[in-house]
């Protein structure tokens, strides 16, 4: 019995092994059967499985793409509201009460702080601005307005005829010393109710809307303010209150050295402004104490724009846009017909006919027009058939010799009674200016006429040009879009006496005279085409100046501005006729 233990432990430890072995080899057949196998069939379907998700895939990267590309389609870049406009003028604030504002600085912030009865539109147009627009009696000596529907002052005030009369009686009075005043001589004024005003002129003059874009003053703030004290008034420099596009925010200096000051005006949107909320988010005015300092600001990417410059960059800067703004004006050599070799109406058409203007407007490096008269072509009245006959060199040599002037083979120059054909010509130092006088003084010399030029400063040429201390002189003036040229060619204004003294020719021509003065009072149009006909004919056949060119206003952004004027403008000042619709700022917009 002992020895048959063994043997029964070895069979029982046997089958045990047995059963081990039949479990793993069970175990191994499950796992091959349930793993293994199943593997085999997931990868048989990988490949379906994978071109699925690619083409989801690529369905949802077509669809992301056709998505953009509709956008793309009914979305559009576009200008939109909002954005800082800083930009730069020379010349620091004195006044920007409209009624005393003279300087470049001082009309721009008026123009964008005040507002007047009328305004001009992108065509150079007068329309409405305070007021609906105008009428006139038949008499052409009545003119009647009515306001716009709920003005209001910067403040909150209402904005009624009270402020209109008390603004230009306040021009009329001697007292408060407006350069205004002379243009408003007897006009009489009246409110009859509050959204009303009349004016009632001494005689018709058809150019007399254009004084309605005067900025209005508020007589809630200024009418207890003496007149004599008016012009030093704080209001002027340091409290305006307008109705303008921008009010008034502060305004900030920086240097104490007056040839390196700056000032920084900060404007910001009048909401009830007549012509609309501006779009812009705030206008800043940087006015510098000179031009260099302009030129830098704008160089060293601080400004959005750069006004008035005299000529543009040396290097322009990236993203740079020069705006040419062509004015109603003219550039002209005035003749001073009252003295000296130039008192000879056939030396003055001799030196018109041997000059070419057509080479110094293509000098100009801008695109502008010819001027040939008095007037400028395509305003009223101005005719071709009456332009001064220049380029014409036989003309001139035979108008020298016709005046007594003849030729010395010597020295190739014109004499009388042994005197040479000699003067000079005066004109402020710009590059412009010295370029054109370079080209005269060339022309004529090709005949024997010698020219001394004199180039000088802004301050020194206002006193020259005062005091008609000149044989001549180059200058551009201002003619605006109605043709009444009177204050430049009436014999009136060749007086010492003359409030302005612009008759800088000094040029006295009773034919003239009748036909500025007819020309003037009618207010139908081809009436006074017939009534200049007669003033182009004598300013051709005397020649008191000789006419050059319409000027720019160098206007330099950086980058685009939507809404700048692309037509002619009256002055530097007018570029804001429409400021309450420029935008800087660009995003894509969806289409309706």
């Amino acid at each position: 019995m002992v020895k048959r233990i063994p043997g029964l432990v070895k069979r029982q430890l046997k089958r045990q092994s047995q059963q081990v072995q039949d479990l793993s080899s069970s175990a191994e057949k499950s796992f091959e059967r349930n793993f293994y196998r199943r593997w085999e069939r997931l990868k048989g379907v990988r490949r379906f499985m994978f071109a699925w998700v690619s083409l989801a895939t690529l369905l949802i990267v077509a669809m992301v793409m056709q998505i953009g590309q509709l956008n793309s389609f009914f979305q559009r870049l576009q200008p939109v509201d909002g954005g800082i406009y800083e930009e730069g003028v020379v010349g620091l604030v004195s006044n920007v009460n409209p009624i005393y504002a003279t300087s470049d600085t001082d009309t721009v912030l008026s123009r964008l702080l005040f507002a007047g009865l009328l305004t001009y539109d992108n065509q150079n147009k007068l329309v409405g601005n305070l007021a609906n627009g105008y009428s006139v009696s038949a008499d052409g000596k009545t003119y009647k307005l009515t306001l716009k529907p709920g003005l209001t002052w910067h403040d909150g005030k209402p904005l009624t005829s009270a402020d209109v009369l008390f603004t230009f009686q306040t021009v009329q009075n001697p007292d408060a010393r407006s350069p205004l005043q002379a243009s408003w001589q007897g006009i009489t004024i009246s409110a009859p109710d509050a959204q009303s005003v009349t004016f009632v002129l001494p005689a018709a003059l058809a150019s007399f809307p254009t004084n309605l874009t005067t900025g209005v003053l508020p007589k809630h703030l200024l009418g207890k303010t003496k007149m004599a004290d008016l012009r030093s008034s704080d209001f002027n420099t340091a409290k305006p209150i307008g109705a303008g596009p921008f009010m008034w925010r502060g305004l900030e200096v920086a240097g104490t050295n007056p040839a390196n000051a700056e000032e920084q005006i900060g404007l910001l949107p009048f909401e009830k402004y007549a012509g609309g909320k501006p779009k812009l988010g705030e206008f800043i005015l940087h006015a510098y104490a000179s031009e260099s300092a302009l030129e830098k600001a704008f160089a060293n990417g601080q400004l959005t724009a750069a006004a008035g410059l005299t000529s543009p960059l040396k290097k322009p800067i990236k993203e740079q846009q020069t705006h040419s703004l062509v004015l109603t004006a003219g550039t002209y050599v005035f003749f001073k017909t009252t003295s000296g070799v130039l008192s000879d109406a056939k030396v003055r058409q001799a030196l018109v006919a041997a000059s070419n203007p057509a080479p110094i407007i293509a000098s100009l490096g801008y695109t502008t027009r010819p001027v040939t008269g008095p007037l400028l072509k395509g305003q009223l009245g101005q005719d071709a058939k009456y332009d001064q006959a220049t380029n014409d060199t036989e003309k001139a040599k035979k108008l020298f010799n016709e005046a007594g002037w003849q030729l010395d083979s010597k020295d190739n120059k014109l004499r009388k009674d042994g005197k040479q054909l000699r003067f000079g010509v005066v004109a402020v130092d710009t590059p412009e200016y010295k370029r054109v006088l370079e080209d005269l003084q060339r022309q004529w010399a090709r005949l024997g006429v010698q020219i001394d030029v004199r180039l000088e400063s802004a301050t020194d040429y206002a006193t020259t040009l005062t005091s008609h201390s000149y044989d001549a002189t180059l200058h551009g003036i201002s003619i605006g879009a109605d043709p009444d040229v009177f204050a430049y060619w009436d014999s009136s204004q060749a007086d010492v006496r003359a409030a302005n003294r612009l008759n800088l020719s000094e040029w006295k021509n009773t034919t003239a005279d009748g036909a500025l003065r007819g020309g003037r009072t009618r207010l139908d149009a081809q009436l006074r085409v017939i009534k200049y006909a007669p003033l182009l004919q004598a300013w051709k056949d005397d020649a008191p100046a000789l006419g050059l060119y319409q000027p720019r206003y160098l206007y330099l952004t950086r980058g685009t501005v939507h809404g700048l004027p692309t037509g002619m403008i009256n002055n530097g000042a007018d570029r804001f006729n429409d400021v309450q619709n420029w935008r800087i700022r660009t995003a894509r917009v969806t289409q309706d």
